[in-house]
């Protein structure tokens, strides 16, 4: 699997990240997948052809093998890391697609765009971003939870009992170096958790600064109005006027400020 062009196209997110997704790329990157291809492939080549039971009885110990590992750790977590990293796909899916509605809007409008920062995260893009978030951590969560159901739990056993057919009896089936892919597995998993909480302190800060935004939002809503009631100009402009200004869109990737600086020039210009 070609994981240096995964890295490549999710790498183009960073540049929208905050400083947890930034963290969150590092440790998938750097911890999760250079650790799933340097060492753990290695680690568990060896698990189908060093596995060994105490029987000679043909199939016994394919048998056992498919029941002490119903799905390999190293299909599992390539699975994983796909899902995971796919919802990053979304943000710069939305990117694109803002790019080029304002350069359709750019070329109609003689120079003028739609967006001021189109990977500004406002309007649409702020919740596209917020969902990669939720799928990411949920996709790993989802993993962990399936890690622990099909192996009941994460340790690994250096002797499992194993007494299906066509075993004769119980056998005693040993796995080679369990240690090692004990302390693997543990490491994914601790990874695992660590990125979940980096999607999660993510979205608690862009929910806080969200909040933040409206709330300075509406205090300047609130001081705009408290200085149009109380400005005594004999010279006020018709309604058709005001509803006019009420009618011009407002882009959501411009600062609070620009927004200020604007409606103060319109206001200058028209009275």
């Amino acid at each position: 699997m070609n994981w240096s062009a995964l890295e490549s196209l999710i790498s183009g997110v960073n540049k929208y990240s905050t400083g947890f997704g930034r963290v969150w790329l590092s440790m998938v990157f750097v911890f999760r997948v250079m650790v799933f291809v340097v060492a753990a492939q290695r680690v568990w080549g060896d698990e189908n052809k060093d596995f060994v039971c105490n029987t000679a009885q043909p199939g016994c110990v394919n048998v056992c093998y498919d029941y002490i590992f119903p799905i390999s750790h190293i299909r599992l977590w390539a699975l994983q890391l796909i899902f995971v990293t796919c919802p990053s796909l979304m943000v710069v899916g939305h990117v694109k697609y803002r790019e080029k509605k304002d350069m359709q809007y750019t070329t109609l409008h003689n120079g003028a765009h739609l967006y001021a920062h189109p990977g500004k995260k406002r309007g649409g893009l702020w919740w596209t971003y917020l969902v990669s978030l939720i799928f990411k951590a949920g996709f790993d969560a989802g993993f962990l939870y399936i890690l622990y159901y099909v192996y009941e739990g994460y340790d690994m056993p250096r002797l499992s009992k194993c007494s299906l057919t066509p075993c004769p009896n119980t056998v005693d089936c040993y796995i080679s170096r369990p240690t090692e892919k004990k302390i693997f597995t543990i490491f994914m998993v601790v990874s695992s958790a660590f990125c979940i909480l980096m999607c999660i302190c993510e979205m608690v800060y862009l929910i806080c600064k969200r909040i933040q935004k409206l709330i300075k939002r509406k205090t300047e809503v609130e001081r705009r109005r408290f200085a149009e009631n109380h400005e005594m100009s004999p010279l006020a402009a018709p309604r058709s006027e005001f509803r006019s200004k009420a009618s011009i869109r407002v882009d959501p990737t411009a600062s609070i400020q620009n927004l200020i600086e604007e409606h103060i020039q319109i206001m200058y210009t028209t009275g």
